[in-house]
């Protein structure tokens, strides 16, 4: 009975844990898209099928998903988020091939600014 009440409570807990996902789209025009949600799924047919005119997706679909990370702290995702759209498309590229010596070295190169897309 204790083992039972046990994984029902673990079940619980479980259901009641969110992930959140930091994930980068290419865009149809090869730019690239960096966002965060709690269902990926959904929001890449949001950006795909989405209605609104002044999204940055709208005129660069279709849009796939190249890179994608889970973090079950919503305040780490939002961080991890902001870090990535403030680099430079070739440290963006070398995060999505998990070339990660060339991170490393793009890390070490004083500009850290991004070059257009989001």
């Amino acid at each position: 009975m204790l083992t039972n009440t046990f994984t029902l409570r673990r079940a619980q807990c479980d259901k009641k844990m969110k992930n959140y996902y930091v994930y980068i789209l290419l865009c149809s025009d090869g730019s690239y898209y960096t966002g965060i949600t709690n269902s990926i799924d959904k929001r890449i047919k949001e950006h795909n099928n989405s209605l609104d005119k002044k999204s940055y997706t709208y005129n660069r679909r279709p849009v796939k998903i190249v890179y994608q990370e889970s973090f079950q702290n919503p305040n780490d995702a939002i961080l991890w988020e902001k870090r990535i759209k403030g680099w430079t498309r070739k440290k963006k590229e070398a995060l999505i091939k998990k070339d990660f010596e060339e991170l490393k070295k793009l890390s070490n190169k004083k500009s850290h600014t991004s070059t257009g897309s989001a």
